[in-house]
């Protein structure tokens, strides 16, 4: 057993011994299935505390020959499938952990030269007489021993970007990194050599134009996992049922760790996030401490032209159209917004719909850390809107009309570079915006059918908040009594089926002519 070849299989035992193991291996069927092919290079990059570690030791458990690993995989999915015997413990594996090496060595560049003496050093003692001292190019290594002997490897590098990341300007390191990287991985002799790569991180692989540094990989990203969607997190179904187990409440965790989306797996939950939520018995944010939550910091602060309004209508809850072609897979080649934005998407701070090309923030434990992330920065007018939003919310609660439109109209003044100012579309985005933390209190619907139409925003207390329900109805150019009286007319309330007890009817209307909002708040119990 070495520390880099045939390390064993102690890092999947682990995992399966946990008071908490979701079975992920059916990742390996899709594995078995390209080994030896041309799609046998995989690159699968997804955030930090989304089991990247838990897939590799995974797979590294599986293949790894000298070792019998059919006990650990009894009974999960994998052992099902017929092609679980014929590959179970047949390679030898090279599994690398770049974050670790880099711990060990001050430099890229040295790191690199590190990490092939120490694999070249085991491998002579696992196929002695075949190398000398004379060798020290992992790439050149490896292809004699398969001259000699037919031996054919699976190579797993977690963390592969840590140099990337780490080492964001040191230029030379990261150029050796990609050489030998891609004597590992490109050229007919690595074919002879490798039988299957697995490659894991935040980022993507490196592009330099528009071209990867490793071409003939299959990347699979937060943009678009495509088959391997089911496996970057937890699925809704996994939740459910860990929820039915632990005694959990799956709304609220929908809630907190929900709204990752693709187009194969519309529901996909952060397993860490999840794992830590059932172990502790209460919902919380698992990421500000995090190197990722530094990072956000980090990016939201460089501001590029409109970043700062796109971040604020995402609070709010809207999407914004990004361009994700433009960024080159590092941390240093930030250009516009839709760089760092992308970069988010890829840290987990942003989802991202294919279909739509949209980002957005997905879930309550996100918001908390984004909010936390952007009032450390110097984004004054932003954290002042948070700071805001809590003051109206009270306002509205005390039924302090005058201060509920002032507040508004704050709002309004502060945001218009984003809004075009003019219909009633205007209007619910200006109180969506006031709104904004209301989500933690509240579940906001806007246009809920309701008695004889459609109410323009609802807003339903969370199941364990003790505040009261709000109905607000819109007007521009009307008077904010017109809207209260709507609500009443067309028993908005009665939609609320579920709902016993106190109820805030409120007017809010926009008047073109002096450019003012008022508002109209009236109490309603609901039996």
């Amino acid at each position: 057993m070495g520390m880099y070849v045939n390390r064993g299989n102690d890092s999947f035992a682990s995992a399966r011994e946990s008071r908490i193991y979701v079975d992920k291996t059916g990742l390996i069927e899709y594995t078995n299935d390209v080994l030896g092919t041309e799609q046998r290079y995989i690159c699968n990059s997804r955030p930090r505390r989304f089991g990247k570690s838990m897939a590799a030791g995974m797979l590294a458990a599986y293949y790894v020959k000298g070792y019998d690993s059919s006990e650990l995989f009894e009974g999960l999915e994998i052992a099902g499938k017929p092609s679980f015997e014929k590959h179970l413990n047949q390679y030898d594996v090279i599994h690398l952990d770049m974050a670790y090496l880099l711990v060990q060595n001050r430099s890229a560049a040295d790191t690199v030269a590190f990490m092939q003496t120490c694999v070249i050093d085991e491998l002579k003692d696992i196929y002695p007489g075949v190398l000398t001292d004379k060798d020290q190019a992992l790439p050149f290594a490896l292809s004699k021993i398969n001259n000699a002997t037919g031996a054919r490897f699976v190579i797993i590098i977690d963390e592969w970007d840590a140099i990337f990341r780490e080492h964001e300007t040191d230029q030379q390191g990261q150029q050796d990194y990609v050489r030998l990287l891609r004597g590992l991985f490109k050229g007919e002799q690595s074919k002879d050599f490798v039988v299957f790569a697995y490659i894991t991180g935040i980022l993507p692989i490196k592009r330099y134009n528009s071209e990867s540094a490793l071409n003939n990989f299959r990347e699979f990203t937060m943009l678009n996992p495509k088959g391997l969607s089911e496996y970057i997190g937890f699925t809704e179904e996994e939740v459910r049922e860990l929820c039915r187990t632990y005694h959990m409440d799956f709304d609220e965790m929908a809630r907190w760790y929900d709204g990752y989306s693709f187009r194969q797996v519309q529901h996909v939950y952060n397993p860490n996030s999840v794992v830590n939520a059932v172990l502790d018995g209460e919902y919380d944010n698992y990421w500000s401490n995090t190197a990722s939550y530094e990072s956000l910091q980090q990016y939201i602060s460089m501001n590029f032209a409109g970043l700062r309004d796109l971040v604020v209508q995402m609070f709010a809850g809207a999407r914004c159209i990004v361009d994700v072609g433009t960024f080159q897979n590092d941390m240093t080649s930030f250009k516009s917004r839709d760089d760092v934005l992308t970069a988010l998407i890829h840290l987990g701070y942003l989802a991202y719909d294919v279909n739509t090309r949209e980002a957005y923030v997905p879930n309550e434990e996100v918001r908390v850390a984004f909010a936390r992330a952007v009032r450390d920065t110097d984004w004054e007018p932003v954290t002042q809107a948070l700071r805001d939003s809590d003051r109206l919310l009270k306002a509205t609660w005390d039924k302090d009309a005058d201060l509920v439109a002032e507040g508004i109209d704050k709002v309004h003044r502060e945001n218009t570079s984003i809004l075009q100012y003019n219909n009633e579309n205007a209007l619910s985005c200006v109180v969506t915006l006031a709104y904004y933390n209301a989500v933690n209190e509240y579940t906001v619907i806007r246009e809920m059918p309701a008695g004889k139409g459609y109410a323009d925003m609802v807003f339903l207390p969370r199941k364990y908040s003790t505040k009261p329900a709000m109905v607000v109805e819109l007007k521009y150019g009307l008077p904010a009594q017109s809207a209260v009286t709507q609500i009443k007319e067309r028993k908005y309330p009665e939609a609320l089926k579920d709902y016993q007890g106190k109820l805030l009817l409120v007017g809010i209307s926009y008047d073109k002519a002096d450019k003012k909002h008022s508002c109209v708040i009236e109490e309603w119990e609901k039996e």
